[in-house]
């Protein structure tokens, strides 16, 4: 009765903005393109036949989410070849990094739908999915109400909950809690965030810890790394500093501190990569004002010859403004900074660097990876920073190679430690999808 009375009342809300809804979507740019597939009016597109195996729908929001995905796709994929598997993405860039990472993988890879009955259930219609797997986040009350209704086992894998989101689902228990019980189970990734999601009213029998599917990425291997990294003008003997998935706020601090140290290592060589390409020339801009001699990534490959010694200019920076490059250059970093961490943004994923065995630098705040920045620190692969002792850790970091080593055999030894999670994860959507059937 509760879900009932729950459903209609967020049903009519989508009603009433519906129109509202509809014409901010057509005026915004970066929907453009996607709002039919989005509203499920392209359904002849994502139709699926399958005769041979089950139909497994995987939904990642976004770039971080999709990086999650990759490896237990392809472990499903290894588990189950005769399974057709979908992957949706909510914003483009995630989508491009899907198409990059596992076009090899899935049969399709589309745009997520709205949250809007119809446009679910088209997509639902399409599929006929046989399991619904959800990565991380991204909870939308149709959505599930309509998985439920059409009998469709929900799941959520590498589940995490910050404690700012846990403030926000506490205080909005009646909107979040009806949402977590649609799920058949819930793969968490840490026993501290089952705990949380008991205390949100979730039965414990749905909740189980699986471990954090990002330990069981793979490492690049030499040629990829060599491919995505290739630069005219960078010397052999250069020390590269590679800051990933950087945020406004960070990059003034981080150019400040690279700009300091030129004076003691002049072949140093800063490689930025920030959260949005398109901030790409802004971040140029930025550089240069600290007297830095940047170029954009899409600018620098391939440079002629000619403008190759202006490459070896001092203070060099590479402004990362493309996808699928980012694990290639931690793959050749002698040290490594993990951004939205030095403004309140959460933090992203230090494993990236990490399982190059690349010491890892990080901010206070990594709220959305704090486990896994706490055992960095506590195994010595990893250290906190802030923005005013950010300059004397790089120069003591980047004037010892014997501690960066130890530093990265630390963080590589973590990583190994934690692996194995995706065969667990395997294990279990194999029996929720054996007792579906």
């Amino acid at each position: 009765m509760i879900l009932a009375i729950y459903n209609f009342i967020y049903i009519s809300i989508g009603i009433l903005f519906f129109p509202l809804l509809l014409l901010i979507i057509l005026s915004r740019k970066k929907y453009q393109g996607r709002t039919l597939e989005r509203l499920g009016l392209k359904s002849k597109q994502i139709q699926v036949n399958n005769t041979k195996g089950p139909v497994i729908w995987v939904h990642a929001l976004s770039v971080g989410e999709v990086t999650s995905a990759v490896p237990l796709i392809k472990g499903l994929r290894a588990d189950r070849a005769e399974a057709v598997i979908i992957l949706t993405v909510g914003t483009s860039s995630g989508r491009k990094t899907a198409e990059h990472l596992l076009s090899s993988s899935v049969e399709l890879i589309l745009s997520s739908p709205f949250d809007l009955r119809f446009a679910v259930q088209r997509y639902i219609t399409a599929f006929q999915p046989d399991i619904f797997i959800q990565v991380e986040t991204d909870f939308w009350p149709n959505w599930l109400s309509l998985l439920r209704k059409n009998a469709i086992p929900a799941m959520l894998v590498n589940g995490r909950i910050s404690e700012r989101s846990f403030a926000a689902y506490q205080r909005f228990a009646f909107f979040f809690r009806p949402m977590f019980c649609s799920f058949a189970l819930l793969s968490m990734q840490t026993e501290e965030d089952c705990r949380k999601m008991a205390l949100l009213g979730v039965p414990g029998e749905r909740v189980i810890t699986l471990g954090n599917l990002k330990y069981d990425m793979e490492r690049p291997g030499k040629q990829y790394t060599e491919q995505h990294t290739e630069l005219p003008g960078l010397a052999r003997e250069a020390l590269v500093w590679v800051c990933g998935s950087t945020h406004p706020g960070e990059e003034k601090i981080l150019f400040s501190a690279f700009a300091q140290l030129l004076a003691q290592q002049e072949q140093l060589f800063l490689v930025l990569a920030p959260r949005d390409i398109n901030r790409g020339q802004e971040l140029v801009e930025l550089a240069a004002s600290f007297g830095l001699a940047p170029e954009l990534r899409s600018r620098a490959a391939g440079n002629s010859p000619k403008n190759r010694a202006k490459g070896r200019a001092k203070g060099r920076v590479l402004i990362l403004d493309t996808l699928g490059e980012l694990a290639g250059w931690y793959g050749q970093a002698d040290l490594a900074f993990v951004g939205g961490s030095l403004v309140p943004q959460g933090g992203h994923n230090p494993i990236e660097p990490a399982i190059h065995g690349v010491p890892v630098l990080f901010g206070p705040h990594m709220e959305d990876f704090s486990e896994i920045a706490r055992e960095l620190v506590d195994c010595r692969g990893g250290k906190k920073v802030g923005g005013n002792s950010l300059p004397a850790t790089l120069a003591l970091l980047l004037g010892d190679k014997e501690k960066r080593i130890l530093m990265g055999q630390a963080a590589h030894t973590l990583v190994e430690h934690h692996r194995g999670g995706v065969q667990r994860h395997v294990q279990v959507i194999n029996d929720v999808l054996d007792h579906a059937g």
